[in-house]
């Protein structure tokens, strides 16, 4: 027999305090931390076909 927390969590979801509702369920950093890593790895691999195009088969330098 489990306390009931349907009301507790209706409280949580309905309040209006300015966040969307998945900054409410996940965490405020979940989805930007989400994002960094997303664009951070898409740019790196843009970096690196570039230079590989270009006959570098390093991340720096010129060999």
């Amino acid at each position: 027999m489990r306390e009931n927390r349907v009301p507790h969590y209706q409280r949580e979801f309905q309040k209006h305090d300015g966040l969307r509702t998945w900054e409410k369920a996940r965490g405020k950093y979940l989805v930007p931390g989400f994002k960094v890593i997303l664009f951070g790895s898409l740019s790196a691999s843009m970096y690196m076909m570039g230079r590989l195009v270009l006959g570098h088969k390093t991340w720096f330098g010129k060999n």
